[in-house]
C-alpha cells in the first residue's frame, strides 16, 4: 500500500460536504460560511483515543463557541452508533457521520495504517480549521490526542 501523504494546505478551498448529524441536523458547509469552523477527523466511536479527544472538545465546547467558532467531529460510523457514543460519553459537540467515506476522502485523512502487522485503509485523527472566507487556516495532519484542545484553542485565538 502506497503512503499518502498528501494534505489539504493553509489556504486551501475547504471541500464543502452536507453530512447528517448526532443532533438530528444536516450540517452543510455552504451554511457555515462567514463563521470559523474546527473538524476533527477521529477513526472509530468508543475507541480510548476517540473518546478522550471528544470528551476534551466536548468539556471546551462552550469556550470555543465564545471564541466564535463551531466544532464537528467527523467518522465513518453511523448515526447510531454516534448517537450511542454522545449519549454513553455525555458529548456535546455534534458528531458527523460519513458513512460514504466522500467527505474524509476530499479532506485526505482516508489513508493507510498499520495495525498487527496488518495495513488498510482507515481514517487518520487530524483536525482542520476552516476560516470564515471558507478556506483552510490550519491543519494538523496527525494529531496526539494529549493537550490537541488547548493546542486548537490557542491557534483560534491566534487566527482571529
Amino acid at each position: 500500500m502506497e503512503k499518502n501523504k498528501e494534505t489539504l494546505k493553509i489556504g486551501d478551498p475547504a471541500p464543502d460536504f452536507c453530512l447528517s448529524s448526532s443532533t438530528g441536523d444536516e450540517v452543510c458547509l455552504k451554511d457555515l460560511k462567514g463563521k470559523w469552523v474546527v473538524l476533527y477527523f477521529y477513526p472509530k466511536d468508543n475507541t480510548p483515543g476517540c473518546t478522550k479527544e471528544s470528551k476534551e472538545f466536548s468539556n471546551n465546547l462552550e469556550k470555543i463557541k465564545k471564541m466564535g467558532s463551531e466544532v464537528f467531529g467527523i467518522s465513518k460510523d453511523s448515526i447510531k452508533s454516534h448517537c450511542k457514543f454522545a449519549e454513553k460519553h455525555s458529548l456535546m459537540v455534534p458528531l458527523l457521520s460519513d458513512l460514504e467515506v466522500s467527505m474524509i476522502k476530499d479532506y485526505k485523512v482516508w489513508k493507510p495504517k498499520k495495525m498487527f502487522g496488518k495495513e488498510f485503509l482507515g481514517v487518520v485523527r487530524a483536525t482542520y480549521i476552516i476560516g470564515p472566507d471558507g478556506k483552510i487556516a490550519h491543519v494538523w495532519p496527525k494529531v496526539k490526542v494529549t493537550g490537541h484542545v488547548e493546542d486548537v484553542m490557542a491557534k483560534l485565538r491566534e487566527l482571529m
